[in-house]
Parts: structure tokens; sequence; C-alpha cells
């Protein structure tokens, strides 16, 4: 196979050519300057034999040194881009090259004087290997300072704005360089903010540290920045939201650097990336970030089919299975223009093949249907995201809330079991916990029908996996609030006491994830959520990160709960016991097994109301079996 110029395997790219120019000059200035300096003290000067010996040997010496340079991978990148362990390989191959310096002159013997062969003096090698290092290792520290350039030398637009940086770690770091290298940026950095002790007072490439962020109102008042960023990407929310506050009070706006799992999602350079402050940022809690490769590695290969694949979570969950390359990807919902949106997408990210995709227009309450689709495609894991979810909207039609949510998922799973996928996960929900609404008994019973399939099919693992509300998703209450905000408000708070657990989508995402590889079957997983959120709280933060402040700008209305409406949700229902798996964020819920039988005889009642279209006895019906839970359990 041809090998490519500049790849892997060929050390070398199209810009090599000036920088192995430059390195044999200095290595053969070096040699020169090394006899030089050795025999400088004699008033004759170099002595003839030796002068005989450089001329003899400073072609073999660059051509060698070249050689070794390239094979040390020492031009596969920009100098401008040079590192400390860039420097480290230079003094090994200059080590190296010095070492075969001297034994090709003891080999060769390429000159030969009265009274035998001369050899190179121990003084000209050090020096040699000294002067080298120096040259070579310091064209490489040049070309990086005149490509960042001191702050000294800088001069911003007339027109730049005042930049206070959060974070004088390596974040902010980067955020200055691409300033001072940038001008066209139109910013000026005024100072840095951060909360390392030892760091108070220095002055970091130039621009002073001015103090902690527990110091930032005194900051933000004397330096009078005209906006601030946060180059802490793992900043808690405790610390993000002290900044914002402040910020806000004073009118002056905040962005922040993304998450190395944003930058991983995304293109372009790093300052570039730079986004406004999110609602997600001050919610006080750690993201949850699992190595996607290794979490995944085992959807590698495997044929995967995800249903409610155009929504929040099944959009995602196809977004980071089709990069862990599975050998085929089914991307199944009803709704068309959900299924087209990421099946685009899908096909115009450059990380996933085209052909292991696959969109699939059915809808996972015909039963006919779907076992076309497990015929003709074979699927090994089913993560089956297919559900209402929208609370008000299912009190108003309870039949097709169980139809979707409960009959739909038994269809799906027993499909499964007879196909004998390998592993079935249900994306189930924290409303599903002592449920008060039909939403969260039609997904109780999803999770009934998931534990007692897997009783009935060994050959199949079937999981079920519980969380809280995701930030982002339609329907959940931050995008709701961004759009009363929008319009002006008010924004409506049902209870000034009401809180809710969140998580990002793909948190959530990745943790359903790892929960497919966890338990042996029938077991249900809960994501840790963290400490749940006020929701008045989280107005009134939406509101301030908006530029307008609550009360004054925007309303808050309080309009009362909705029936069923929980003042706090919960994770594990009163029976179920909290226990540890191999995963840290993700939790096992013990509890007493189910009776397939009465599962089933709990399905065909409620399926024979659903038949019949009975609203009212289907509602009444799910709020006994939910109220004698027990029936369903083995004691």
């Amino acid at each position: 196979m041809r090998r490519r110029f500049g790849s892997a395997a060929f050390p070398l790219h199209r810009h090599s050519l000036p920088q192995l120019v430059v390195d044999g000059v200095l290595v053969a200035l070096a040699y020169v300057l090394a006899y030089e300096l050795r025999f400088g003290d004699l008033s004759s000067g170099v002595p003839e034999r030796f002068q005989d010996l450089r001329e003899a040997t400073i072609l073999p010496l660059v051509l060698g040194s070249l050689a070794l340079f390239v094979v040390f991978r020492m031009y596969q990148k920009w100098w401008r881009y040079s590192t400390n362990r860039d420097l480290f390989v230079v003094g090994q191959a200059v080590l190296v090259s010095t070492v075969a310096l001297v034994a090709y002159v003891a080999i060769v013997k390429p000159v030969e004087w009265v009274g035998g062969a001369v050899t190179i003096p121990s003084g000209v090698v050090v020096l040699y290997a000294l002067l080298c290092t120096a040259l070579v290792g310091g064209a490489r520290v040049v070309a990086r300072m005149l490509h960042e350039r001191p702050l000294r030398g800088y001069r911003p637009r007339a027109d730049a704005r005042g930049l206070l940086i959060v974070g004088a770690g390596d974040g902010g770091r980067l955020v200055l360089r691409e300033i001072i290298r940038n001008p066209d940026l139109k910013l000026r950095p005024v100072g840095f903010v951060d909360d390392d002790p030892t760091k108070a007072g220095l002055r970091i490439d130039g621009v002073r540290v001015l103090g902690t962020t527990e110091q930032l109102t005194r900051v933000l008042d004397e330096a009078e920045p005209d906006e601030v960023t946060i180059a802490i990407p793992s900043a808690p929310g405790v610390v993000r939201a002290r900044v914002v506050k402040a910020c806000r009070e004073r009118g002056i706006p905040v962005r922040t650097l993304p998450t190395v799992f944003e930058l991983l999602q995304g293109e372009g350079r790093y300052v570039k990336q730079v986004r406004d402050v999110q609602v997600e940022d001050v919610l006080g809690r750690e993201p949850v970030v699992m190595e996607l490769d290794r979490v995944g590695a085992y959807l590698t290969g495997e044929v995967v089919l995800v249903t409610g694949a155009g929504g929040s979570i099944g959009s995602e969950l196809c977004r980071q299975i089709a990069r862990v390359g599975p050998r085929k990807l089914i991307c199944l919902d009803h709704a068309e223009d959900n299924l087209f949106t990421i099946e685009r997408e899908l096909l115009d990210d450059r990380h996933v093949h085209p052909s292991t995709q696959v969109s699939v227009l059915a809808d996972c309450k015909e039963e006919e249907r779907m076992r076309e689709v497990f015929a003709e495609h074979r699927p090994t894991i089913v993560f089956h995201a297919a559900a209402y979810k929208h609370v008000g909207l299912m009190e108003s039609n309870p039949v097709e809330a169980v139809r979707n949510n409960a009959i739909a998922t038994r269809v799906v799973a027993r499909i499964a079991g007879d196909t004998k996928v390998k592993t079935f996960v249900l994306v189930s929900t924290d409303k599903a916990v002592s449920p008060a609404t039909v939403m969260g008994a039609s997904k109780a019973l999803g999770e009934w029908a998931v534990e007692a399939e897997n009783t009935r099919y060994p050959d199949t693992r079937f999981t079920s996996v519980r969380f809280g509300n995701v930030l982002g998703s339609s329907g959940s209450v931050v995008p709701i609030f961004r759009r009363q905000i929008a319009r002006g408000g008010p924004v409506t708070v049902t209870d000034e006491r009401m809180t809710r657990y969140f998580m990002t989508i793909p948190e959530a995402v990745q943790l359903i994830i790892r929960s497919a590889t966890l338990g042996d079957g029938g077991e249900t997983f809960v994501l840790e959520m963290g400490e749940p959120v006020n929701i008045m709280d989280l107005a009134r933060a939406m509101i301030e990160l908006s530029g307008l402040e609550p009360g004054r700008d925007i309303e808050i209305e309080v309009v009362g709960r909705r029936a069923g409406e929980k003042l706090h949700e919960e994770l594990f229902n009163p029976h179920e016991r909290p226990q540890p798996t191999p995963s840290e964020k993700i939790m096992r819920a013990e509890r007493p097994p189910l009776d397939p039988q009465a599962v089933d005889r709990a399905f065909d009642q409620i399926g024979l109301l659903v038949l019949e279209g009975d609203a009212a006895a289907l509602a009444a019906k799910v709020s006994e079996l939910m109220a004698g839970r027990g029936v369903a359990a083995r004691h």
C-alpha cells in the first residue's frame, strides 16, 4: 500500500522541507563551532588533521542527523506549537546522532594521518552535543515565542472590549494567547480572577491576577471589564453561579469555555467556542462524564435498535452510539419530521459511516409492523426510548398513554425476547415511582412488563433505567421558562416549594449506555441525580441569565399545582432499597420480584379497557394496580 505523505507511517508533511533545511544548517553550525571552541586557545587555530576530519564528516553528520530527526518524528507539527516534550525529543535525537558520529569515525576512519586514523576529540563531542541541542531546540522555542507574542508587544484595537478572565490555569492562558494572537477579536485582557491563593498578585503571561471569585465584586468595580469569560470548563456550579450573580448585578455579560465533551462534539478553535452561560452551568452539580469509547465499547460491531429515535433522549442515543462503531444503527420513530432530522444529522456527521445507519418509520404499538422490523434487521441490542411523556396531555388522553407507554413497551419487549435480542433497555422516569399521574403509572407498568419478560426469556437481558428531568428535552421546564422569558413573562411556577431532579441529555444517555452492561437482567437501575433543584430558584436564575431582574423586568407567577403533580419527585419506591453498582453514578433498586402471571393478568385487564376506549375505567384500574403493587409481587 502506498504511504501517504504526512501520515503516521511517513513522519513528514508538506511543510517539513524548510524545517529540514534550517535544522541541517544548525547541525552544521554546531559542528563547526564545536571545533572552533575546542581549539580556540591555540594561536594556529584548528589543527590541520582535525580540519580534514571536520570536512570529511560534516556532510554524513548532517544527513545522518536529519534522518534521525525524521525517525524521532520531529517534523510532524509546526515549530510554533512545540512543547517541553518536543524539546526533550530534540535532546534524545541529538544524543543518538552524537553517538552515531563517534561510531562512524571509529568504524569508517575517514581521515588517516601520520601515526594512524584521526579520532574525534572528546571535547568536540561534548561541545557538539550541547550546541546542537541548544540551536535546534532554541529554534523551536523562538518560533513559539514569536507566534505567541508577549503582552508587551500586544497592541489592542482602539475599540477593543475589556475582558476579565475567570481562571488563570490552562484554559485562561489559552484564552489570553488567542486574544494576543488575534486582535480582530476586539478584546483587551484586564486581568485574571483565580481561587488559587498561590497565584494572588502574580502576572500570568503579563496579566495580573486581581483576586479570587469571592472578591469578584471588588474586582469588577475596580477593573470595570466590558465582559467576563469563565475559563474553567470544569468549574462547579456554585462558582459559576457566584460569577453570574456578581456580573448580572452590574449588567456585565458572562460567557464560558465549553467542556471537553462539548469540544469533542464540535469544530473550530478553542476561544471561538466560548458560549453564553447556560442554566445547566449553575445548577450546583458536577456533570457526570464517562469515557464513551470505554463504556460503549460493547456496542461496536452490534446491530443496535433505538426506538423513539427522533426524541430528545433517542436522538442523543443515536448520536453517541453511532460514534462507537456499531455494525448497524436502526433509528425507529413514528414521527416523520423527527426521524428525518436525526437521519440527516447522522448522515452529515463525518464520524458516522452512511452504510451503518438505517431509518425506519414505524409505530411501536403495531405488533405486526414491529415484528417485520425485527425480522428484517435482526437487532442484537435494543434501547426502547419511545414514550409519551407530557404529563398534562397524558392526563387528558389516558388511553393513549397506557397504549403507548405500557402496552407498546410490552409488545417490543416480547418481540425482542422472541428474536433472542441480547440486551433490551427501557428508558424510564422518576415519575414511575409512587405514580400520581397517568403518565407515571403508564411508565411504571412499562417497568413491570420489562421485568416480567426477563423471567420469560432467559436468552435476553432486560433492564430498566430510571432518571429525572432532562434539561433541554421537549416539555422540560427549562424550554418553557425560556419561551415565557422571551415573551416578556410572566414565568409560571406551580408551587414555590416544588423541587425536581435535573441532568443534561448527554450525561443521561452516557449513563443509559453504561447501565446496559450492569446486572444479569430484570433489574431497574437509577441514575444518581445529585440534589434536587428548587423550581422557583431555577426560574430566578434563568431570568438573571437573560440579563433581566426577577420581579422588575419579568414577573414570576405561582399558578398552583396541577392534578397529580408532586411537590418532590423520588427515585425509589417505598418497597425498593438503593444498592450500589460497579458504576459510581448508577444505583440498583433492590425489591421483591414480580410474579409474571400477575403481570400478565394486569395487562390483560388494561388491554381490554384500552381496546374499548373506556378512559374512566382504565384510569380506575391503573390506579388500583398502582395502589396494590403487592398483588403483582411474590412475597
